[in-house]
């Protein structure tokens, strides 16, 4: 049984993930003008309340990791009763160390897949392939292709997506998430023909993120071959005016086969 048919055999995961600077919780569109929606660990237990599958937190300040950050971490960890991934500012295996020590089952790795290609195959040597998650950030070109980028969307890479995926899962990543970063903070929908392209390129489950609004576009984001999705705005934002309410789905989505686990 590969790992695709593994995760099918119960409901998707569906994912809160929350972006934070300093010490509070901040939603963004397409990666600008982050806006300030709570606190963290308040965030992190009504998540928990609410039985959500799993949660991503994910520092965007652009900050190295420091460790003056642990007392924070650990605070949030400790209000989680599912399992929960951290990324932001990661760069050797002593902040990879840091992290799942202090509670979390997952680390996320992206400017580090660039700068120190061999992290991620430490960090899964000694924590296993599953604690290791590989963040792939994209946009799409004027013309429509599909561009990677790097350092919250500030960089060009001009290695191919579909390549770039690949190297990620040979480097250890035993996850990959995807984001559109010009769907970020949208709730129009994911770049569905994206995230088929990434699941059909590798063989790790592949997260889907950036742009879900509703729960329509979250079972989009498992048909297109996704094995997990995860929202922000959707799960902070309450109605037109965007009013700050933290919910999610009461009932969990149901399985479905696409064109990507087809052919695993």
């Amino acid at each position: 049984m590969t790992y695709r048919e593994t995760e099918s055999c119960g409901p998707p995961r569906v994912i809160a993930a929350l972006t934070i600077v300093d010490d509070g919780v901040y939603r963004t569109r397409r990666f600008r003008s982050p806006a300030y929606v709570g606190d963290p660990i308040n965030a992190v237990k009504l998540f928990s309340d609410k039985g959500a599958d799993e949660i991503v937190i994910l520092d965007i300040s652009g900050r190295p990791f420091e460790a003056s950050r642990m007392p924070l971490l650990r605070s949030i960890a400790s209000e989680a009763m599912m399992p929960i991934s951290y990324g932001g500012g990661v760069r050797d295996i002593e902040d990879v160390r840091s992290v799942i020590r202090n509670g979390f089952e997952k680390v996320v790795l992206n400017t580090a897949l660039f700068d120190s290609p061999t992290l991620s195959q430490d960090a899964a040597r000694e924590f296993g392939a599953q604690a290791v998650v590989g963040s792939i950030e994209m946009t799409r070109t004027w013309l429509g292709g599909m561009t990677v980028l790097r350092d919250r969307g500030r960089r060009r890479v001009r290695e191919p997506l579909r390549d770039w995926a690949r190297r990620c899962e040979e480097r250890g990543c035993g996850e990959l998430i995807l984001t559109c970063v010009g769907r970020d903070g949208t709730m129009t929908g994911y770049d569905t023909e994206a995230v088929r392209l990434v699941a059909e390129a590798v063989t790790v489950p592949v997260i889907a993120m950036g742009g879900a609004g509703t729960v329509d576009h979250l079972r989009a984001g498992i048909h297109a071959g996704a094995s997990a999705v995860a929202a922000g705005s959707m799960f902070v934002y309450f109605g037109p005016r965007r009013a700050v309410l933290v919910n999610y789905p009461s009932e969990p989505l149901q399985p479905v086969r696409s064109a990507a686990r087809d052919r695993s």
